[in-house]
C-alpha cells in the first residue's frame, strides 16, 4: 500500500465528513487514514459461540443464543413500564427486557419465528437479557459474518455524538475497502519465517476483523513484536553509534590510588555483585569509547564503593570526577561518607551545593581549574557555567531521574571529549522498563545485599494496635534504639480524615514526654536551616524520634536508628515504601518496618501492603508495582514518548519484548547499517521512524 496514500485526512473518508473528523481528531487523535487502521480494538466480543439456556454461567457475560418468542406483556413499575418477552430455545427460557423504544419493539418483533439474540444477561429468579441486540436467524445466516466483534476505545464525547462503536467498525470497514487492505511488509523476510509470523495484510486484517480466535492471536503477536523491535532497534542502534562515534577518555592503568584503596582502606570484603559491576565499569573505561552505564542497586546495596572505586581509576589516570546529587541533604550524605573513606589518603575533595558561601565557592572553582581538586561532590550547582575542571573524566549522576536530559548534558560539555558517564539508581526498575526506557544504556545490577546486614522486619498494624506499637518504641528506645515516625500530609486534608502531622507529632509528645525522651520534626514547609539543625540531632543521638513527612525518603543515613514506622502507610506507593523502608537496617541490629492503616483498604493497597511484608526484594516489588500502576505512572516515563504503545504492554508482553530485543540485536550485528537487500523493509520502515519520532505512522 502507498505510503502517502495512507496520510490522506481523515475527513476525506465517505462516511466522515467535517464534523466526525474534528471528533475523532480532537477524542482519538485520528487525522489521518493511517491514525484510523493504527486505532487497535481493546477487547473483542466473540460471536463464534452460540449457547443453550440451559447451558448459561451466572456471571453476566456476552453471550449469543437462538430462539424463539412465545409471549410479550407489558410489566408496570415504579416509574413507567417496561416490556418482558418470553424467550425460548427448548432447553429453558429467559426474558428479553425492553425500558425505553418499547412501542417500536412491540410493533416489530415477530412471535415463534427462529432469532439470534445477543446480550449481557443478568440472573433473578431466571436469566433475562436487557435491551437485546437481535436479528431473524434467516437474515443471520445471509448477512456477513464477522465472528468476534472488535470494541474500540472511546468516549463519553463521542457517544454522545452518535459516533459508536459500530460506526467505527464501518469507517475501518470502509477504509479497507478503498484500500483492497493491501499493506506493505515492515519485517525481514528472514524473521517473518524465523518466527513463522502472519503476513503483515494478515495481520492488520486479523486484527480489526478476526476471523477466529487463533488467527487473532497470530494478528496480535506479529503487530505486538513489529511495535516492540522497531523501539528496541531503535535503541540499541543509538548505543551502538554511540560506541562508534563518541569516542572516551582510555583509563588504561589500575594505578597506586585504587590499589591502595582497594588493599588497605575497603571497610569491608566487595560482594561478588559488587565486583562484577567494577569489572563492566573496567571494561568500559579501557574500550576507548565513552561510558554510558546505568547502576541499579537497592538501598543499602553498597553502590557507593562502587562510585569511589571508579573514581579513584579516573584519578589514577590524571583525571578529575564529580558526582552530582539530586538533594543537599544527599550530596552533603555522599561528600561525608567519602571524606570518611578516603580520610588516610592523600585526595583532594570539596562539596559544592547551593549553601556554600562565595568565598569558599571562589577558592573550590580555582583548585577545580588548576587540577588540584580531585573530586567534586554537588547537587546541579556542578552545571553552572562558571564551574570549570582542569580535566573532567568522569560524571557520576546519583538518583537520575530526578534530572532532566538538558542538565546531564551539560555535565558532558565540560570537556573538550566527553566524560564517562554512571548514572546510579537506588529506585529498582523492572527488567522491562529498563530495558525499554533505559535500553541505549548499558545496564549494571547490584543484587545482593553486603554481608551481615538482616533483612528489615515488616509488619502491617491497624490503628487499633497503636498502644502496643508505642510500647514497642518505648522497648527499643530503652536498648538505645532511635525511631522514625513519617506522615503523608502537613495539613488536615477536609476530605481524607488522615492524621496529620502536627497532629501525629502531639500524640507522640502525649506518650512520650520530655525530658524523658527528645522529639526532633522535620517537613518541607521548615527553612533549610532548621530542616538541618533537627536532622543533626537526630544523627549526633540527641533526640530518640524523628517524626517528619517523606523529606527523609532520600539520604538520611542513621545506623543506630532501628525502627521505621509509616502512618497511615496505604496512602504510599510500593517505591515509596521501599525506600522509606531502607533509611532503617543500616547498622548491624535487627531493624523494624511497621506499616500502620485504618481499616478501610483498597484492595490495591491491601496488595501493596501484602507485598511490602512479604519481600524485601526492590525488583520484585518494582514487578507488583508495574502491575499495580502500569508503565507510565512509574519514573514518570508517559513524558519520555517512548511508551505511548498502541497495542504492545510492556508487562504482559515481556517475553514478546524479550524476542524483540533478540532479533533487533541479531539484525544490527549481522548488518549495522541495514544495508542488505533481505533488511530494505526495516531500513527503509526505520528511517521514517527516526525522521517522524512516531512509529505507528509509517509501519504499514
Amino acid at each position: 500500500m502507498n505510503a502517502n496514500y495512507l496520510q490522506t485526512p481523515i475527513v476525506y473518508l465517505k462516511g466522515v465528513g467535517p464534523n466526525r473528523a474534528d471528533s475523532l481528531q480532537s477524542e482519538l487523535g485520528i487525522r489521518t487514514y493511517q491514525d484510523l487502521v493504527n486505532f487497535f480494538p481493546n477487547r473483542y466480543i466473540d460471536k463464534t459461540q452460540y449457547y443453550k439456556i440451559n447451558q448459561l454461567q451466572r456471571n453476566g457475560t456476552d453471550v449469543q443464543v437462538i430462539g424463539k418468542i412465545t409471549h410479550i406483556k407489558s410489566v408496570e413499575q415504579k416509574k413507567g413500564k417496561r416490556l418482558v418477552a418470553t424467550f425460548t430455545d427448548g432447553t429453558g427460557q429467559m426474558d428479553l427486557v425492553w425500558f425505553r423504544g418499547q412501542k417500536w419493539i412491540r410493533e416489530n418483533l415477530k412471535l415463534n419465528t427462529p432469532y439470534v439474540v445477543f446480550g449481557k444477561t443478568n440472573y433473578y429468579n431466571g436469566f433475562s437479557m436487557p435491551h437485546p441486540e437481535m436479528e431473524l436467524l434467516s437474515d443471520h445466516e445471509k448477512g456477513v459474518k464477522i465472528a468476534m466483534q472488535p470494541v474500540y476505545p472511546s468516549t463519553e464525547k463521542l457517544a454522545n455524538k452518535g459516533i459508536t462503536n459500530r460506526v467505527i467498525n464501518k469507517l475501518i470497514q470502509q477504509l479497507f475497502a478503498d484500500i483492497k487492505g493491501q499493506f506493505t511488509e515492515a519485517l525481514s523476510p528472514k524473521i517473518i519465517s524465523a518466527l513463522n509470523l502472519i503476513s503483515k495484510s494478515e495481520a492488520m486484517y486479523n486484527i480489526h476483523f478476526p476471523q477466529n480466535q487463533e488467527l487473532l492471536a497470530k494478528a496480535q503477536f506479529r503487530l505486538k513484536f513489529e511495535e516492540l523491535f522497531y523501539i528496541q532497534l531503535q535503541l540499541i542502534a543509538k548505543n551502538m553509534l554511540h560506541k562508534q562515534r563518541i569516542k572516551g577518555f582510555t583509563f588504561d592503568k589500575v594505578g597506586t590510588l585504587f590499589t591502595e584503596f582497594y588493599n588497605n582502606h575497603l571497610p569491608f570484603e566487595l560482594t561478588n555483585a559488587q565486583k562484577r559491576v567494577v569489572k563492566e565499569i573496567r571494561a568500559d573505561l579501557g574500550s576507548n569509547a565513552q561510558m554510558n552505564r546505568l547502576l541499579q542497586g537497592d538501598v543499602g546495596s553498597g553502590k557507593t564503593i562502587v562510585a569511589l572505586l571508579t573514581m579513584l581509576l579516573a584519578i589514577d589516570n590524571d583525571f578529575q570526577a564529580c558526582l552530582m546529587a539530586p538533594t543537599e541533604i544527599l550530596a552533603n550524605q555522599h561528600f561525608v561518607g567519602i571524606q570518611e573513606l578516603l580520610a588516610n589518603m592523600n585526595i583532594n575533595i570539596a562539596l559544592l551545593t547551593g549553601s556554600v558561601k562565595k568565598s569558599q565557592r571562589k577558592i573550590i572553582h580555582e583548585q577545580l581549574e588548576s587540577g588540584e581538586l580531585h573530586i567534586l561532590i554537588g547537587t546541579h550547582a556542578l552545571l553552572e557555567d562558571k564551574v570549570q575542571y582542569k580535566n573532567l573524566g568522569l560524571a557520576i549522576v546519583d538518583e537520575q531521574h530526578r534530572f532532566g536530559v538538558a542538565q546531564r548534558s551539560k555535565l558532558w560539555h565540560k570537556n573538550t571529549i566527553p566524560p564517562h558517564v554512571l548514572v546510579m539508581t537506588a529506585t529498582p526498575i523492572p527488567r522491562t522498563l529498563a530495558m525499554s526506557l533505559y535500553g541505549d544504556l548499558d545496564i549494571s545490577v547490584i543484587d545482593e545485599l553486603p554481608p551481615g546486614r538482616k533483612p528489615i522486619k515488616t509488619v502491617h498494624r491497624y490503628d487499633s494496635n497503636r498502644l502496643k506499637v508505642f510500647q514497642f518504641i518505648r522497648d527499643e528506645i530503652k536498648i538505645g534504639r532511635q525511631i522514625y515516625v513519617v506522615y503523608p500530609l502537613i495539613q488536615e486534608s477536609e476530605a481524607l480524615d488522615y492524621k496529620d502531622l502536627m497532629d501525629g507529632y502531639e500524640s507522640i509528645a502525649r506518650d512520650f514526654p520530655s525530658p524523658e525522651f527528645q522529639i526532633s520534626i522535620v517537613h518541607g514547609q521548615m527553612k533549610p536551616d532548621d530542616k538541618e539543625y533537627e536532622m543533626q540531632r537526630f544523627v549526633k543521638g540527641e533526640t530518640q524520634i524523628m517524626v517528619a513527612t517523606t523529606v527523609i525518603e532520600v539520604g538520611v543515613n542513621v545506623p543506630n536508628a532501628s525502627v521505621m514506622i509509616i502512618e497511615s502507610a496505604e496512602r504510599f506507593g510500593l517505591s515509596q515504601l521501599h525506600q522509606l523502608r531502607g533509611r532503617v537496617g543500616r547498622g548491624a541490629d535487627q531493624s523494624f518496618c511497621i506499616l500502620m492503616t485504618s481499616h478501610k483498604l483498597s484492595a490495591e493497597a491491601k496488595t501493596r501492603l501484602e507485598t511490602m511484608v512479604r519481600t524485601n526484594d526492590g525488583f520484585e516489588i518494582a514487578e507488583v508495582d508495574l502491575k499495580l500502576r502500569g508503565p507510565g505512572d512509574i519514573m514518570g516515563t508517559q513524558q519520555s514518548g517512548m511508551l505511548n504503545l498502541k497495542i504492545a504492554d510492556i508487562v504482559k508482553d515481556n517475553d514478546i519484548l524479550k524476542t524483540a530485543r533478540y532479533y533487533a540485536i541479531q539484525t544490527l550485528k549481522e548488518d549495522p547499517k541495514l544495508e542488505k537487500d533481505e533488511n530494505f523493509v526495516i531500513n527503509y520502515t526505520y528511517a521514517q521512524l527516526i525522521k517522524h519520532k512516531n512509529i505507528w505512522k509509517y509501519i504499514s
